[in-house]
Parts: structure tokens; C-alpha cells; sequence
């Protein structure tokens, strides 16, 4: 039976997580939230680690924009506190499986980045989780793996689908950005994803490494926004684009955020599925209206 530790359980690749992992009866999970363990405390990391098979690390600083003014804090949980759970994997021979964002990358491609892409972040965030990512390669040369995400949303709580619905019963028009690419990623879809990668690496199938989560296919957030209309039988022409300029945040965005999913194969695991497909399965159990803040051209990150 293997014994994986959840760290970032609380937050909602954590829980989603924890649900695919109730469906194994084979695994011993232990489930850590931020209150019950503090990942830059390297001490508490190092017994928390102690006796487990895989860490799948979910802990993250997620405030993109919060980043650019307390990159320290940001980097201490992102990029220290990386370095911490890698150092203690090390010695409890454990596996590690850290969860990363595209924002590793520049956002100039014209083309999906593959995994091995020269990266080059333009925010506080980006730096951060690239730090991160350098002590899982630095550390775990042969037994850990980091998968990149974006554009992470899910059927609950606070993310750009949710918030797209609520304000559907409150505007007429909603003005949604259309100058910036990316991957709509269910974070339930990632987490069985990333628990098949523990397992494959737990079998030996899976090379160290990196990796990248999203879903295939492209869009905008306008597109993202006219698919969730049209799937909840919305009139998308209610969604209006606009440009980035018309949001201005404190961190820069990427323009481009496309991953390519060429490692999966060599995994003998199936590249990601169409982010259209996800989105509609995802919103089969989704109610119109959710807690939510107001329309940002960028969805909660890892």
C-alpha cells in the first residue's frame, strides 16, 4: 500500500486531490492544510515527510498580483519551502510530485512551449515558481517531477467560470479579455492527472522531470467565457471582447500561456484531454450561481 501526503489539501487542487484519492483503496493519505502544516517551517516539513511513498505538493502562494509587492513572502513559500519538501523527500526516499504554472514562461511563443523551453518569467510570481521548480531538479534529480499548469478553474468556490456565471444573472453584458491565450484546466482533471503520474513514477514507468498538465486546445478568456454561456444555454453574444489594457494589474500576464504535452507518452500515460470536452463535463454539476469576485481576465493559478 503507498502512503502519499497531500500538502495544499485546503485549497482546490488539494480537495480535488483528496477526492480522487478517496477512490483508492490501495493508498494511505495524509492530508495537509495550511493550518496543519506551514511548508517554509523546514523542520515540520521534514517529519511530515518522514514515512511516506509520494508527496504531491499542492502548497502554493496563488496571489499573482500580492506577489509583486511581497515577492520575499511569495518566494519563501514558492521557492524556499519547495527546496524544504525536496530536502525531506531526499532523505525519506520519497517521490515528490510538485504542481508549477506557466508563468515560468515569458508568454512571447507563437507556438505551444514544449516542455524543455527556455524559460523567462515577467512577474514576481513566475520568479518564485521557477525557483521552486530549479529545487525539485536540484534536489531530486531521479525521483522528482514537476507538472505546469494554468488557467486552473473548477465547479465550486472562486475562479473565472464560477465568477462568469454569477455575474450571467446580474449583467446584461459581460466585457471579457480576448488578447490573451491560454488552456482552461479542470483541477479535478489535473489532480487524476497527477495522482496517474505517482503512480507511474511509483512503477518505474514515469522519467523525472517535467511535465505539463493543462488541457489540450486553445482559447481566450473571451472564448473560455462565450463556452460557458453556450454550455449553460446562455447566449454568448452577451460576452463582449476587450483587451488586457482594460485590466490593468500590478503583475504582468503572459499574452501566450500554451503548453505542449509531448513527455505524457514516454509515461505510458495519454496526453490531456480537449479543455472544451473538460469544461463541459465540469459543468454538468455546476449551479448559476456561486460566491465569486468580480471578472478577471485571469483565473486562479497554481
Amino acid at each position: 500500500m503507498s502512503r502519499l501526503l497531500v500538502t495544499g489539501a485546503g485549497g482546490m487542487l488539494g480537495q480535488d486531490l483528496l477526492a480522487v484519492l478517496r477512490t483508492r483503496p490501495d493508498v494511505t493519505v495524509t492530508a495537509a492544510t495550511r493550518a496543519d502544516l506551514d511548508v517554509t517551517d523546514e523542520r515540520a516539513v521534514r517529519a511530515a515527510v518522514a514515512g511516506h511513498d509520494v508527496v504531491l505538493n499542492a502548497a502554493a502562494w496563488t496571489d499573482v498580483d500580492g506577489a509583486e509587492t511581497r515577492e520575499p513572502a511569495a518566494t519563501a513559500v514558492n521557492g524556499a519551502a519547495v527546496a524544504h519538501l525536496a530536502r525531506a523527500c531526499a532523505l525519506a526516499g520519497a517521490r515528490m510530485v510538485h504542481v508549477s504554472t506557466d508563468y515560468v514562461f515569458p508568454g512571447d511563443a507563437t507556438e505551444p512551449y514544449p516542455e524543455d523551453a527556455p524559460t523567462g518569467p515577467v512577474n514576481a510570481y513566475g520568479r518564485g515558481k521557477l525557483a521552486g521548480e530549479r529545487a525539485v531538479a536540484r534536489l531530486l534529480p531521479e525521483t522528482g517531477y514537476v507538472v505546469r499548469t494554468a488557467w486552473l478553474y473548477n465547479t465550486s468556490g472562486r475562479n473565472f467560470v464560477t465568477t462568469v456565471l454569477r455575474l450571467a444573472a446580474e449583467r446584461d453584458h459581460l466585457d471579457v479579455v480576448d488578447d490573451q491565450r491560454g488552456q482552461p484546466t479542470w483541477s479535478y482533471r489535473l489532480a487524476e492527472r497527477l495522482v496517474a503520474l505517482a503512480d507511474a513514477a511509483l512503477a518505474g514507468d514515469a522519467a523525472p522531470g517535467t511535465y505539463h498538465g493543462t488541457a489540450a486546445g486553445e482559447t481566450t478568456w473571451y472564448g473560455l467565457a462565450r463556452a460557458v454561456f453556450a454550455l449553460r444555454g446562455l447566449d454568448p453574444d452577451r460576452i463582449r471582447p476587450t483587451t488586457g489594457d482594460r485590466f490593468p494589474r500590478p503583475a504582468p500576464r503572459p499574452r501566450y500561456s500554451v503548453l505542449a504535452h509531448g513527455r505524457w507518452a514516454a509515461a505510458k500515460l495519454p496526453p490531456p484531454g480537449d479543455w472544451h470536452a473538460d469544461l463541459a463535463e465540469a459543468l454538468t454539476g455546476l449551479s448559476d450561481r456561486r460566491p465569486g469576485r468580480p471578472p478577471s481576465p485571469c483565473a486562479e493559478r497554481s
